[in-house]
């Protein structure tokens, strides 16, 4: 998933990750967290027969692509793109995760194996429309739990500022088998991405930051940032 997917990952993971796995994708406003995620889905897609979702809550299916392709990052068949547009008019009437669930069981139906890969872009925007429910830890912890027993690799997008806690409502860090951040740094007068690897159950990995960058469309991870 990981290591024959964005270059220079390798310089990262020591070995690869395996499936079930929740990992966190976290950073602040213009650390390239959708981006991230949507090459790896779509790189490692490519490579193999297997179907993954992308779920945008705060886009639509248009702009999100629109945004990619602007990136001149390349689309991909086997990866399906969707939204809440059309539910979102009901407002409060309906259960958000609910409808996660009963959409990804149906993709694991009609897919069966091939269905591998799902990330969902953001946690928060999903807080936002679920605002006001009750025992809010207790639901995503089933939900987590639930994309684990589907078996699949998961990428949730949490906004996060600089240097605090991986956490929204207090436990979604400890609940992911991974956290990864991606933030800004200011190295010689301008700002710098980079990417840092907090957290990967069962995968050797380093906890440096790694220098990251857009090239020709294609994100790079380009080495250690030495201090």
């Amino acid at each position: 998933m990981f290591i024959n997917t964005v270059t220079g990952l390798n310089k990262v993971f020591k070995d690869d990750i395996r499936r079930p796995k929740v990992v966190l994708v976290t950073g602040p406003p213009g650390s390239m967290k959708s981006s991230f995620i949507y090459t790896l889905l779509t790189l490692h897609l490519s490579q193999t027969n297997e179907f993954g979702v992308y779920t945008t809550l705060e886009e639509s299916v248009s702009s999100h692509l629109s945004n990619m392709e602007n990136l001149g990052i390349n689309l991909c068949l086997n990866l399906q793109i969707t939204d809440f547009t059309d539910i979102r008019q009901d407002g409060d009437q309906i259960d958000y995760l609910k409808f996660l669930e009963k959409m990804l069981r149906h993709f694991k139906k009609v897919k069966g194996d091939k269905f591998t890969c799902f990330a969902l872009d953001s946690l928060g925007a999903l807080y936002s429309l679920m605002d006001g429910e009750k025992n809010m830890r207790k639901k995503m912890y089933h939900f987590f739990q639930l994309l684990r027993d589907l078996n699949l690799y998961c990428f949730i997008v949490m906004e996060r500022s600089q240097d605090s806690e991986s956490h929204l409502l207090g436990n979604e860090g400890f609940l992911a088998d991974g956290i990864i951040y991606l933030g800004l740094k200011r190295r010689q007068g301008r700002l710098s991405r980079f990417i840092q690897v907090e957290k990967m159950r069962a995968c050797e990995h380093s906890m440096e930051l790694h220098a990251m960058d857009l090239r020709m469309g294609k994100i790079c991870v380009l080495g250690p940032i030495f201090e």
